[in-house]
């Protein structure tokens, strides 16, 4: 064999070896990756070739698998009363993956969690049957607080403050998942551009300026602080309040009302800001934000299971932002789910159960695979004094002050009104709030709620908490006391 040769076979079988290297690599090595790839269309073709199982509602699934006419998938997830329950389930789409419930669950729904394999399974490593999802919503709190809503663009969320059981997440306007669980395109690009962001998780995922409803954390922290002695004590406030380090004073929106020196009752039945933006100086910050957090503020992994956005209490203000923060202003925001927190805590002697939406996940034989209600987490957050001196003027504030228009026969209600600047200098339409809890008169059961609307067709002048967010409060807490 000549030299020519001899190098040329040479190479050859180097080349060889290199593909037969590369081969064994992406075999054992970069294989599992290739699988779980989200763009390969194999794990799609899987998912779908069997029915998923289901997200259930009150007993009944909200879900289903619909046979498909054509193409490589065997099945194409459907929805009940899909715009209803969009803010529970989510969607679970051939060509733009899953939200929500849908995918925080969807190994279990497409039935490869492994909790779900048999014996067999293990052994023939088949596909298991596909388990279900048990959530707390109630669908008679569901329903009236989406009708309530309507038009309005806007979200409510209903907790039960004895064990945490989210009854109720609303998020308007709505939108259908089973207009795209086929990957539909035009309707993905109508959805995703419609700039009143149907697709947006109101309730849980998008925090706003909380206004006058985060004045229940700056009494909460004087009360536990000791720097105010009981809701009935009157304060050092003059009104106006001059801000501190600022040409600027806090103004109320009512200058006839009694906020000069105001008891705390007086000054949530009044919401004055003059009391709340000093009561945050006096405080500090550091006092005011330690509150806020045990409630539940400035946590980035709040999971009740979907991921709800952090609710933020701020860093490093100087004093006249403090103040406004005292007011729900400046850099604070807030979800509708946090908010529903705060009144939850309050009805619940100052104790927060840990909010879930989720009951339990089942096989399909209905074994339980996780038991949510089973002894959730739960946290002291004040004392059941400040407890109950808040819910006292809470209960003030819809008997005789802002929140009169969530008062219902057979029920004790309670709750605190917001009215949250919107755009610069408050140019655009203000953000209305109101969050409360009731406590059925007979049966003794409690429900809290927080709604936000952040638009309607109200005009300008008669937005307010009261107005726009107090009505489907209450028709929100009735259908959960009324069940």
């Amino acid at each position: 064999m000549n030299k020519t040769i001899r190098r040329a076979s040479v190479f050859a079988l180097l080349l060889v070896l290199a593909l037969l290297v590369r081969a064994t690599w992406v075999q054992f090595y970069e294989g599992q990756a290739l699988a779980d790839d989200k763009n390969n269309r194999r794990n799609v073709i899987e998912q779908y070739s069997e029915p998923l199982g289901d997200i259930v509602v009150g007993g009944e699934a909200v879900t289903g698998s619909a046979r498909t006419k054509s193409g490589d998938l065997g099945y194409k997830r459907t929805y009940k009363d899909g715009a209803l329950y969009a803010a529970v389930t989510g969607y679970s789409s051939q060509a733009f993956g899953a939200t929500q419930l849908e995918g925080v669950y969807q190994d279990l729904l497409d039935g490869t969690d492994p909790r779900l394999k048999s014996v067999l399974d293990t052994v023939t490593n088949g596909r298991s049957d596909p388990g279900d999802v048990i959530t707390t919503i109630d669908p008679g709190v569901q329903r009236a607080a989406y009708e309530a809503l309507g038009d309005k663009k806007g979200a409510a969320v209903a907790v039960d403050p004895a064990t945490g059981r989210i009854l109720a997440v609303v998020s308007t306007p709505s939108y259908d998942p089973s207009r795209i669980t086929t990957g539909d395109s035009e309707a993905w690009t109508r959805l995703t551009g419609d700039e009143d962001k149907p697709m947006t998780n109101r309730a849980l995922r998008q925090p706003l300026p909380p206004g006058s409803t985060f004045k229940l954390v700056v009494a909460a922290a004087a009360l536990e602080d000791g720097l105010v002695s009981s809701v009935d004590a009157p304060t050092d406030s003059p009104d106006p309040y001059p801000l501190p380090l600022s040409s600027r004073n806090l103004t109320n929106e009512n200058p006839d009302a009694p906020c000069a020196n105001a008891s705390l009752r007086v000054a949530l039945q009044y919401s004055c800001n003059n009391v709340f933006g000093k009561l945050a100086v006096d405080l500090g910050q550091d006092e005011v934000r330690a509150m806020a957090e045990r409630f539940g503020f400035n946590d980035a992994e709040q999971d009740v299971p979907v991921r709800a956005y952090e609710s933020v209490y701020p860093r490093d203000m100087d004093d006249a932002q403090t103040a406004l923060s005292g007011i729900g202003q400046f850099d604070v925001t807030a979800t509708p789910l946090q908010i529903a927190m705060v009144s939850a805590a309050l009805a619940n002697d100052g104790k927060l159960v840990e909010p879930h939406m989720v009951s339990r996940i089942t096989g399909q034989d209905g074994e339980v695979l996780e038991d949510y209600d089973d002894d959730p987490a739960v946290k002291e957050i004040v004392s059941p004094e400040t407890a109950e001196q808040l819910r006292s003027a809470m209960r003030t504030v819809v008997e005789e002050g802002t929140g009169t228009n969530a008062r219902f026969p057979g029920a004790t209600v309670g709750g605190k009104t917001g009215t949250a600047q919107h755009g610069e200098n408050n140019s655009k339409t203000p953000y209305a709030w109101f969050t409360s809890f009731a406590e059925s008169d007979t049966s003794g059961e409690k429900v809290a709620v927080a709604v936000v609307v952040e638009q309607s067709d109200a005009a300008r002048s008669e937005v307010s908490g009261n107005g726009l967010a107090a009505p489907v409060a209450k028709a929100v807490m009735r259908a959960a006391l009324e069940d």
